[in-house]
């Protein structure tokens, strides 16, 4: 049997075509799934598109079609960025899916027989970007603490959800399950901003707007935005309520949600309540992942700086892009986009670390061995080196990757890429051809470096699948093992460019 992993995104709101930013974390997610199928995993990824709520029948007004219309556009668009970037999730769920409804009525049925929701009436500021009701004391210069916008005063009556209920077993929970929420500054945070404070109970119907799912005992409302969308978690893998289905007692809980620090209040405040109220266990672990923001700032439409994942795909090439924004974006702290640092790490990292390392190591085994390798095994001292940080790469990957350390674990790679160009030029390979005495050890210095390639590849294909596909097909390997291999034969291929170098003052 397999070790399940079961990994989600938070789904994209359709209200507009997503952009590098949001891009970001489908790449994150799919990085760390692609990660956990390579180490015999049994994975499930799940993304999708959040598509209900009063925001959305605004602009399907302003450009006269229905809600769905408007979302079928927007969630095509969606997905299809996420194809664009080769990300390898197993279910795009929507929440306008009719099972997904049919589930959340009766969810929110079961709160309410619980007495976990009542009737009453909300009074408060609202921001409609954000879908949030806030208190006087939470505005930021009287505008929503989220976005900065504007807020607007509304009374309605509403279903609410005691939130208040479930306060002290949540902060137990949080403090005697440290790994719950990373990283650490946004536990802190979750528990000294709201949870010790004191939680309001939260508002989980509305009837000022008609896009949502309706109560189905109570048809004025509608099934507010954060209970819909959370509930995407188990609705799409088996949760009913009048009794949930093999499959969602394999998956749950998740191991991870991958989500922005901006809606990680939602994921580690209201979430784990609903599940409380659910008597269902918290997932193992809620990740809120930095941003990647402009030089000028967070990227915003108004200022005109927003950049969009499939343009710069078509202008640099899906991998470039991957690397980039896995690379550059920290564990804890926001990462800056501009294009002179993408043009920066293709040129200096993808092109002279890597595609050089390739190429000219391809290219001196066809000249020199008419592209057969084996291992003639005349080892020296230099070699030593080399198979150590070969042979201890997936020790340092795995430890990064547990801890979520992304662009650290890629660094590890590269580590060993650089060491292979090193040995190349402490073994002269252009000197020992020279001497016919000396080809048994050349054929065993190309081979070294054919297997680092071979064990680079494989750790690479989690962050650039394309490439270390177009390697593997180069030094015509089906070897997917991750230290370095005394007996393989090799009949390489032609060696081609994996990536181009980029003229920045041309571009």
């Amino acid at each position: 049997m397999k070790e399940k992993y079961y990994i989600t995104t938070a789904i994209a709101y359709t209200s507009a075509k997503p952009h590098i930013g949001n891009t970001y974390e489908i790449v994150l997610a799919d990085s760390i799934a692609r990660y956990k199928r390579l180490k015999g995993f049994e994975v499930y990824f799940q993304t999708g598109t959040d598509e209900h709520g009063e925001k959305i029948g605004k602009k399907a007004m302003e450009v006269n079609i229905t809600p769905k219309e408007y979302v079928n556009n927007v969630a095509s668009e969606i997905r299809g960025i996420w194809d664009i970037m080769n990300t390898s999730y197993d279910k795009f769920v929507r929440t306008t899916d009719k099972n997904h409804e049919r589930i959340v009525q009766k969810i929110f049925k079961k709160m309410f027989d619980k007495g976990d929701i009542y009737l009453g009436e909300y009074k408060g500021l609202y921001c409609v970007p954000c879908e949030s009701f806030w208190t006087e004391s939470q505005l930021v210069d009287g505008k929503c603490p989220d976005c900065g916008r504007k807020v607007e005063l509304k009374s309605e009556e509403a279903y609410f959800f005691k939130l208040s209920k479930y306060q002290d077993k949540l902060i137990e929970y949080i403090e005697s399950h440290p790994e719950f929420i990373q990283p650490e500054a946004r536990k802190n945070e979750m528990i000294n901003n709201f949870l010790k404070p004191g939680l309001q109970d939260l508002c989980v119907s509305r009837t000022s707007f008609d896009w949502g799912i309706p109560v189905d005992f109570d048809s004025k409302h509608v099934v507010y935005v954060w209970l819909d969308a959370l509930t995407n978690y188990i609705t799409n893998i088996g949760y009913d309520p009048d009794g949930s289905s093999e499959e969602f007692n394999k998956w749950w809980p998740a191991d991870l949600h991958l989500i922005g620090k901006d809606i990680i209040r939602f994921h580690t405040i209201y979430w784990p309540c609903f599940l409380m109220s659910l008597d269902l266990p918290l997932p193992k672990q809620v990740f809120g992942h930095p941003w990647l923001i402009m030089a000028d700032g967070k990227m915003s439409k108004s200022k005109g700086n927003v950049i969009y994942a499939d343009d710069l795909v078509h202008e640099f090439g899906v991998d470039a892009v991957r690397y980039y924004v896995l690379h550059e974006i920290p564990f804890a702290s926001d990462g800056v986009f501009t294009k002179e640092l993408l043009v920066e790490r293709i040129n200096g990292d993808l092109v002279n670390i890597l595609g050089n390392l390739v190429n000219r190591t391809i290219a001196m085994a066809k000249k020199y061995f008419d592209s057969h390798l084996e291992n003639r095994k005349v080892k020296e001292e230099v070699d030593d080196a080399l198979l150590f940080v070969v042979n201890t790469l997936e020790e340092k990957v795995e430890k990064r990757m547990d801890a979520l350390e992304i662009g650290f674990a890629m660094d590890e790679i590269f580590e060993v890429l650089r060491r292979s160009n090193k040995y190349i030029d402490e073994t002269t390979p252009w000197v020992l051809a020279k001497d016919e005495d000396k080809k048994e050890r050349l054929e065993t210095v190309l081979y070294h470096l054919i297997e680092s390639i071979r064990v680079c590849a494989v750790f690479l294909s989690p962050f650039l699948p394309e490439t270390s596909n177009k390697i593997f097909s180069q030094i015509n390997s089906s070897d997917k093992s991750f230290n370095f291999n005394e007996s393989n034969v090799y009949d390489l291929n032609e060696p081609e460019i994996l990536f181009q170098r980029i003229d920045f003052e041309k571009k």
